[in-house]
């Protein structure tokens, strides 16, 4: 019998009925994948639920089935024509993709890195007892924005503006959520569609690409250049003023200092040459606060000099919680609360009730932030640690700290690190490779590579448990067992390992 062929119907008459696979041909199979739920129970998955939580810990496992399974595989490269994906080989990726993800949660590091207000490694740590005192009002319902008094909705910053300006000797107080907030909310309120003076020498740009040009631009006022590079006089200042000016701003140095031909006028002798109407607003940014400090000139001086407002973070060398302050005249004070950007720069109650705290303490002259510390402890403390570990691995030298976070850039104190012995290291990879390890451990030590040495700075180091540097560092020298998350509180699983996490490079830089 004939075969026959309906092209219309797209089917053939084969032995006695109808077949549509007449042109059939050998269709690709993709790999059949193990179960999304087998995966999630099993130890490499589960283990990061409590991390990443459950969602997320699947949809990472459906993305790596997704990409092994990749192009459909032809029929013929597979004898029973169903591929299937190994389990082993989808849990493998699984792996390296979870602790990836997992080191991005923010957790604990021990700093080894010599700067004590380390932009990166959070800058200043909050003090555990200021943080005891915050966390009943945290965890319950509080007055945020309520008049106890009146029982009507009020003003929300509790007692933190007042406890600010009184520590910078000022009329009033603002608080926001960071020193780049302060900045932008001043010259929104003083100089929207008017002028800002500004020396060229301090038109920074500080980490993160915070550049004070475009912070002026964002706020609507115009930038005016006076002076030079390294040289700025009072004259300079005094000649830019016009009917259009509406204040000077001087700004903190940061994270660079010009040395050599150098001046700039005293603030209070710019007072004097300026007209009274003109403000002075200073970007003071480190947040110091008392005399003493090499490199910074405390709050209050500046507003005794003649500064009509001075911004500065709470997070530096105030050493309390991410935040904002400016303080100074009342009637600028005043103009900031009423501008509506005000609240969309206010800090939450966490902030502000940490703020409180820290406040009360450092104006009781309790001493809650991290100082240079101890040289003697500091050897000390090197000392014990050599003890630990194998001799000749490491030895102990003076170094020299620094302050970090944008303040007193060109600034140290003396410090002692342990350097690792090039031989020793060698057999474990170098310097580099040992950094690694010491980086992707639990908890994390950051450490520095300098000539071709590793070097841990023992600066930011001496107020952790020795017994936990101590094990964290004979880990990484395949010496001792990795400290597991409980003991570190590093929040990390155990299936972390080197080479999982991305090897990002670490500045000290700040960020307003």
């Amino acid at each position: 019998m004939a075969l026959a062929v309906f092209k219309t119907a797209g089917r053939a008459w084969r032995g006695g009925r109808f077949d549509s696979c007449l042109f059939r041909m050998n269709k690709p199979s993709r790999p059949h994948p193990p179960a999304v739920g087998r995966i999630l129970d099993r130890p490499t998955a589960s283990a990061y639920v409590p991390i990443l939580s459950r969602p997320l810990v699947t949809r990472v496992i459906r993305e790596v089935i997704a990409e092994l399974r990749g192009p459909e595989v032809s029929a013929s490269d597979n004898q029973s024509g169903r591929a299937r994906l190994d389990l082993d080989s989808v849990e493998a990726r699984l792996a390296r993709r979870l602790a990836s993800l997992a080191a991005r949660r923010i957790h604990p590091v021990l700093n080894g890195t010599g700067v004590m207000l380390h932009t990166n490694l959070g800058r200043s740590p909050i003090d555990a007892a200021v943080w005891r005192r915050a966390e009943r009002t945290n965890t319950a319902y509080c007055n945020l924005e309520m008049d106890i008094e009146s029982g009507e909705r009020g003003r929300r910053g509790g007692l933190a503006p007042e406890l600010a300006a009184e520590l910078a000797l000022a009329e009033s107080a603002i608080i926001l959520n960071n020193n780049a907030g302060a900045i932008l909310l001043a010259l929104r309120s003083i100089a929207t569609g008017r002028e800002v003076i500004v020396s060229r020498g301090e038109q920074i740009q500080i980490g993160g690409g915070f550049r004070i040009p475009e912070i002026l631009a964002l706020s609507g006022a115009r930038l005016v250049e006076v002076g030079t590079t390294n040289v700025t006089s009072v004259e300079d200042y005094r000649r830019a003023v016009g009917s259009e000016t509406a204040c000077i701003l001087l700004v903190h140095g940061s994270n660079f200092a010009i040395r050599g031909f150098t001046s700039k006028p005293a603030l209070a002798d710019l007072a004097a040459a300026i007209p009274s109407r003109i403000p002075i607003v200073v970007d003071q940014g480190s947040g110091c606060h008392e005399e003493g400090c090499a490199g910074e000139t405390p709050l209050s001086r500046y507003l005794r000099d003649g500064a009509a407002l001075v911004c500065f973070s709470a997070d530096k060398l105030l050493g309390g919680p991410q935040a904002g302050i400016a303080a100074g005249r009342s009637t600028i004070v005043a103009a900031m609360r009423r501008d509506p950007m005000a609240r969309v720069l206010r800090p939450g109650k966490t902030v502000l009730t940490l703020l409180e705290e820290h406040l009360v303490c450092l104006l009781n002259g309790t001493k809650v932030k991290a100082d240079a510390p101890d040289p003697v402890r500091l050897e000390g403390f090197g000392q014990a640690l050599l003890d630990a570990l194998p001799p000749g691995s490491f030895s102990l030298h003076p170094s020299q700290g620094t302050s970090g976070g944008g303040s007193a850039p060109d600034e140290s104190f003396p410090s002692f690190a342990l350097v690792a012995d090039r031989d020793f290291v060698a057999t474990l990879g170098g310097a580099e490779r040992l950094a690694d390890r010491l980086r992707l451990g639990s908890p994390p030590l950051i450490a520095l590579v300098r000539a071709g040495s590793l070097v841990v700075d023992l600066a930011a180091l001496c107020d952790e448990d020795i017994g936990l540097v101590g094990a964290t560092l004979a880990a990484a020298l395949g010496i001792g067992p990795a400290q597991s998350p409980a003991a570190s509180g590093a929040m990390l699983p155990n299936a972390m390992s080197p080479g999982t996490m991305p090897s990002d490079a670490m500045s000290s830089d700040t960020e307003a």
